[in-house]
């Protein structure tokens, strides 16, 4: 056995051993009442949500990586052989439709990180089986234990399996349906705002946004603006009671830490994420560009080195490293950011 190889079987091994022992400890604090759904409802409806949550993020992250995979293919190829992806396929890849997904669809993961936290995560003081204190603030206290749970199981290995069967992954109805639940979801308009943002960064780059859709109707612009302000009196008013509640200590922030140092840590959570998810889309793009078509600029073109060097491991490597980095803020964001007041008495 190689020296490589050695390295990847522990790893292997005593990541497979941290995957078991947060499923066994998120269980059973979900069967000692000891989270926030299992203790205001039931056990049992905490555990079915959490998995069924899990198991509905594995399908948002893999078709995410199916759909924008197929892009380039022509979705008639496959028509016949494939009919239920076809269904999704042959929607997604017009126009702008893409776009209004990916839009749809981080809503989606955001919102389902959000339940999934409040059906497996610790209440505050929680004890379990008697563990020693540091077991329980490594794994509860921090949220390592759902970090884990959710990236391995919701995420990574639906995201390397999508990768390397993306006709395959979305062919079942259950794949249409969150399709279209996400499609649903940006229509509804409320992260609209976002697309005024875009138009903003592109004006301020000198890179204009461009349609793949012709010029919209009058009709069709007043919609789309309608939804635009929507949006923005949406994102002020969460903006508003969030910061209220982070600048009043009325948040599940753990205890001792400096309300000030809460919102510091809020936006610098929120700038990274932001970040890693513009990596990962510009990561893929610029894999598929020659290195003489990677522009001139220092710092991307040292990036580029670095992200393909050698036998092509990096960029997967990047890819889990990030998606970990992700889940683990938007853990905390949750944790950060959930309010903690009495109906009635905020």
């Amino acid at each position: 056995m190689t020296g490589n190889s050695a390295c990847t079987l522990v790893k292997n091994v005593y990541s497979t051993i941290l995957l078991i022992f947060s499923i066994v400890i998120v269980m059973g604090l979900i069967f000692t009442e000891q989270t926030k759904l299992a203790q205001d409802v039931h056990p049992a409806l905490a555990f079915v949500v959490l998995w069924g949550l899990i198991l509905w993020l594995g399908m948002v992250e893999g078709g995410q990586a199916s759909l924008v995979g197929l892009a380039p293919i022509n979705f008639e190829l496959y028509k016949d052989s494939h009919p239920t992806t076809y269904i999704s396929t042959k929607v997604c890849h017009v126009g702008d439709n893409l776009d209004r997904y990916l839009m749809g669809r981080q809503f989606m993961v955001i919102f389902i990180a959000f339940c999934i936290n409040m059906s497996g995560a610790p209440v505050g003081g929680a004890e379990l089986w008697g563990l020693p204190q540091f077991i329980i603030d490594i794994f509860l206290v921090t949220g390592f234990a759902m970090i884990l749970l959710t990236c391995m199981i919701g995420q990574l290995a639906t995201q390397v399996n999508a990768s390397h069967c993306m006709l395959d992954y979305i062919n079942t109805y259950f794949a249409v349906f969150t399709f279209y639940t996400a499609m649903a979801i940006e229509f509804s308009g409320l992260m609209h705002v976002s697309y005024f943002i875009q138009k903003v960064v592109g004006w301020l780059a000198g890179k204009p946004i461009k349609s793949n859709e012709p010029p919209k109707s009058a009709v069709q612009l007043a919609f789309f603006w309608f939804r635009v302000l929507l949006s923005a009196a949406v994102l002020g008013f969460s903006l508003a009671v969030t910061l209220e509640g982070l600048f009043t200590g009325n948040t599940t922030m753990w205890d001792g830490v400096p309300n000030a140092v809460a919102l510091i840590l809020f936006f610098v959570l929120m700038s990274v994420v932001g970040l890693l998810e513009g990596m990962q889309i510009a990561f893929f793009a610029v894999a598929k560009l020659k290195k003489s078509e990677r522009g001139r600029a220092p710092f991307a073109l040292k990036t580029c080195e670095l992200l393909f060097r050698g036998d092509g491991h990096n960029l997967p490597g990047f890819m889990i490293g990030r998606q970990l980095c992700v889940v683990s803020c938007f853990f905390i964001i949750a944790r950060v950011t959930s309010l903690n007041v009495e109906p009635g008495n905020g």
